[in-house]
Parts: C-alpha cells; structure tokens; sequence
C-alpha cells in the first residue's frame, strides 16, 4: 500500500482501501457538495465555460461530472481507487458529458508534480494526503496559472474545542502566509449535515452487515469502521464547521 493509500484508509477509517469500494458503493458523493462549488463558480469566476479543471481526488466523480454538465468547461478528475474512476467514467457517459471529463487512476501527490497551469484545482480530500493545510496550498498553488482559483473542502475547527483543526481565524492566517486570497466559502448547515451523516451511516451499515456475513472472521473490521465513521460524523455534527473555500492565486 502506497504512502498515499494508507493516508485515504486513514482518511476513511479504514484499516484497507480495499474496502472502500464495497462500502462506499451507494455513495456518489463523497466529499465536496457539487452544487456548492458550482454556486461559487458562477458566483465569483467570469466566463466560468472556459475554465480548464483539475479534480484532485475525484472519488466518483461527482463533482467533476455536475460541473461539466452545468459549466460547460473542461474537467479532468484523478483519483487513486480504480473502481471509483470506472464509475466516475459511466456516469459522465449517463450525464452526457465524456467529452468533457477525463478520468485516470492516479496519486494525488504525483499528479501535484505533473500536472500544471490549470485555471481551477478542486481537491476534496479532508486529510493530510499532501501534508499541513499551509503546505497543501503550497502544492496545489504550483498546478494553477499566476491568477488562478483553488477549491479546498475542510473543516473550521469551532473556538474552545479541542480539536485538532485549524480554527477560521489559523486559515485566514495560512491564506496570508501562502499568498492566496479567499473569495468566499460555503459553510454546510448543521441541519444538513447531520441529516447527510445519517443516510450515509444508513448505507455504510448495510454494506457492512453483509460483509460480516461473508467475512465473520473479521466482523470486529467492520464494527470498528462503522463505529470509527460514526464517530467522525459526531466530530463534524458537534466541534468543526464544514466548509468549502474559494482560493484565488496571487501572482
């Protein structure tokens, strides 16, 4: 298991990336809010049609089929799990939009040193794939042109919690630092949030219900992933703020 894999099954509770497929195969969304980044697209970038788009850890695509679909613009999506890029490939077919999408299996933190002068970079993975939230803006701002946007989705850590994550008043300090400007940011209602974790909860538990029936074996893998998922849904629903941030480049 590659540096990378190991970093998503952490990311995902997950003691295997191989897994993750099974579990996450009545999800198609997976991160990033489609409807969110297109809101801010159009909100805040011009002639958005025009936009060349790198996806950095597309899950199923998703987000870069949605915004194909309503953009018009040109997306390319990389994400390290195979079965997700098939599935990313059949639903810009269903969304007739293959001529807009490209998807390739890839490691995010390759495709950083590849990869370059696209005008928007979305990257959806909450997780430390490309190290601290300053050195990941780092990175990601050498595969965007001088004056180009980066979409980051995280989460504010809440003041006097003790989570680990950076508080909004850290990031505004990071965006200065790493010379990028925050041109808006979209908070997920707690409401919403917390009505998402239970359909999501509802799938993951089915999936793994019919894993132990396989697998009895290893019943206390499949305990500990939904007990570790739940427990990430009540960090997000009670200490953190989730929240999709529009960057743009300096130059």
């Amino acid at each position: 298991m590659s540096s990378t894999e190991k970093k998503l099954a952490q990311s995902l509770t997950a003691e295997s990336v191989e897994l993750i497929p099974y579990l996450l195969q009545d999800l198609w969304e997976l991160g990033s809010s489609p409807e969110d980044i297109i809101e801010m697209i159009q909100r805040e970038i011009a002639e958005p049609e025009k936009l060349k788009v790198l996806d950095l850890a597309c899950g199923k695509g998703a987000v870069s089929v949605n915004l194909a679909k309503a953009l018009g613009c040109q997306v390319k999506g990389v994400d390290i799990i195979p079965e997700f890029i098939e599935v990313a490939k059949e639903k810009a077919t269903v969304y007739k939009v293959e001529n807009l999408c490209e998807f390739i299996v890839g490691d995010a933190k390759e495709a950083v040193e590849i990869e370059k002068n696209y005008d928007l970079v979305i990257f959806g993975a909450a997780s430390d794939i490309l190290g601290t939230p300053e050195q990941t803006i780092q990175v990601l701002k050498k595969t965007i042109t001088p004056e180009g946007y980066l979409i980051i989705d995280d989460a504010y850590g809440k003041e006097g919690n003790s989570s680990d994550y950076y508080t909004r008043a850290q990031w505004l300090e990071i965006f200065t630092k790493t010379g990028v400007t925050l041109l808006d940011e979209k908070r997920m209602d707690p409401k919403a949030m917390e009505a998402l974790n239970k359909e999501q909860q509802s799938h993951i538990l089915k999936r793994s219900e019919e894993l132990k029936k396989q697998y009895p074996e290893k019943k206390h893998l499949f305990d500990g992933y939904v007990k570790s998922q739940q427990a990430e849904c009540d960090e997000l629903e009670n200490d953190l703020d989730a929240v999709t941030l529009l960057l743009r480049g300096t130059p």
